[in-house]
């Protein structure tokens, strides 16, 4: 009865003020259970908005560990009141193993609880700081997901990963914009300080002027963001805004270690691999192979080699395999995964060096991806012969957006509102007909569906 109506047992046979005392108190706790789904169920963003904030999760947790304290001592203390010595010897033994079981299972779930909620307090706190726009820009989300290669003390100088997420406000659909970090020439938008020190874009004499190389610039002359927290990441987001035309409203930068916790955490993804993906190259030695294959399990070790990889293939060979990698995380990470994992993955949160998605945002942000999940990813890469990074048009990649984003929002209109999207002219020399060319090999089919494609899966997938 204690594990059932905590205090029964007090109330029936011990200290009648505790039993009533601990049947109060697990009265209010029903109460605010049945209060917190209640809330869930009708109000779920005020609900998220309660459980992120940090004094309520402070509260949460000490009264998990102070409950499962105090039903333990009101389980030894059933256990006393049976008076165990005059039970038969040969059921004495019985009933104090089934009274440390039930101790340890309260005591542990709620501590194991409790841990949770410190996971879920310390990731909020240290990641979700905020600072971002939260208004939707005509209608979408932007999100600036940048990746760093970092080392000690230089944690994400050099983003090697720039990638703009533009996810409709309503129905969730989602299209990638991949930028190269060799990227020159970037310009800035009115009002950027980095606009009046490059007027005529992000260039040096030298070409070492690349869009990658702007975080450490900004953060080398700080003097130009006077206040702002980090001046490097407010200077890579207006460089993306003047590169792509679109306003990006939040910023996640990711450590590639944090990224190989991350998949960890969640038990590994499954891949297609098209060709062999070299563990190791560059400045060291080749020390292993990713094979090719269909749906192959991959850790966090081998997925971030699969992403990261640049040993015999180009760098926008190796932006389709991350757009891969993030389109794998979308459609395989399910809810069960999350709760079961959450500390793992909490663990694995805190290698993100940070982000400005407010907590108020957890919740549409969420809505969101649910509803990404439901529809095919669109995705660009900005590479040749689309764009050349050393001499790219601006002016042509800023019409390539506004149509892919035309396109994405078209297909989620009726059949009978649908309006025909005529595609950007690139200025590219025509093709001969199909019936002059010579046959394309599959591989280079496939690499030009990389550069632009309606559904990222199907580009991943392997046929």
């Amino acid at each position: 009865m204690t594990l059932v109506l905590p205090g029964s047992a007090q109330l029936a046979a011990g200290n009648k003020r505790v039993g009533r005392f601990a049947l109060r108190v697990w009265a209010v706790l029903w109460a605010l259970v049945a209060i917190a789904l209640l809330l869930a169920l009708l109000w779920r963003g005020l609900a998220i908005t309660v459980l992120t904030f940090d004094p309520v999760l402070r509260v949460v947790q000490g009264s998990l560990l102070g409950i499962g304290i105090g039903w333990s001592l009101l389980l030894i203390d059933a256990w006393r009141l049976s008076r165990p010595p005059e039970l038969a010897r040969r059921h004495r033994l019985g009933f104090a193993l089934a009274h440390l079981v039930l101790v340890l299972v309260v005591c542990g779930a709620l501590f194991a609880s409790a841990s949770i909620v410190s996971s879920q307090r310390t990731l909020i706190a240290g990641v979700f700081a905020g600072g971002g726009e939260t208004e939707a820009q005509a209608g979408r989300i932007n999100v600036l997901l940048l990746g760093g290669d970092a080392g000690k003390n230089r944690v994400g100088l050099r983003p090697d990963s720039l990638t703009v997420a533009s996810i409709d406000a309503e129905t969730g659909r989602t299209v990638l914009f991949s930028l190269p970090r060799n990227l020159e020439d970037t310009p800035f938008p009115e009002g950027s300080p980095m606009r009046q020190k490059f007027p005529d874009g992000f260039g040096c004499p030298d070409h070492s002027c690349m869009l990658n190389a702007v975080y450490t610039y900004a953060t080398d002359h700080p003097d130009l963001y006077p206040g702002v927290e980090d001046p490097g990441v407010q200077a890579t987001k207006e460089a993306v805004e003047g590169a792509t035309g679109l306003k990006i409203n939040y910023y996640a930068m990711v450590d590639l270690k944090g990224f190989e916790k991350l998949i960890d955490a969640v038990g590994g993804i499954r891949l297609d691999v098209h060709k062999r993906v070299p563990i190791g190259g560059g400045s060291s030695r080749i020390f292993g192979w990713i094979e090719p294959g269909p749906d192959q399990h991959m850790d966090g070790y081998h997925a971030l080699w699969f992403a990261r990889s640049r040993e015999g293939s180009s760098d926008y060979e190796r932006m389709a395999r991350q757009k891969c990698v993030m389109n794998a995380m979308l459609n395989q990470l399910d809810p069960v995964t999350v709760l079961t994992k959450f500390n793992q993955i909490a663990e694995a949160g805190k290698q993100i060096v940070a982000t400005d998605v407010p907590t108020s945002e957890i919740d549409r942000l969420l809505d969101l991806s649910l509803k990404a999940k439901e529809r095919p990813i669109a995705s660009v890469s900005f590479v040749p012969p689309l764009i050349h990074s050393g001499n790219p048009d601006f002016a042509l990649m800023h019409r390539v957006v506004q149509n892919k984003i035309a396109v994405a929002e078209n297909a989620d209109l009726p059949k009978d509102q649908r309006t025909p999207v005529p595609p950007v002219r690139t200025g590219q020399p025509k093709e001969p007909e199909p019936s002059k060319k010579k046959s394309s090999s599959t591989k280079e089919k496939k690499k030009g569906s990389e550069q632009e494609t309606d559904d990222l899966g199907a580009v991943c997938s392997v046929d």
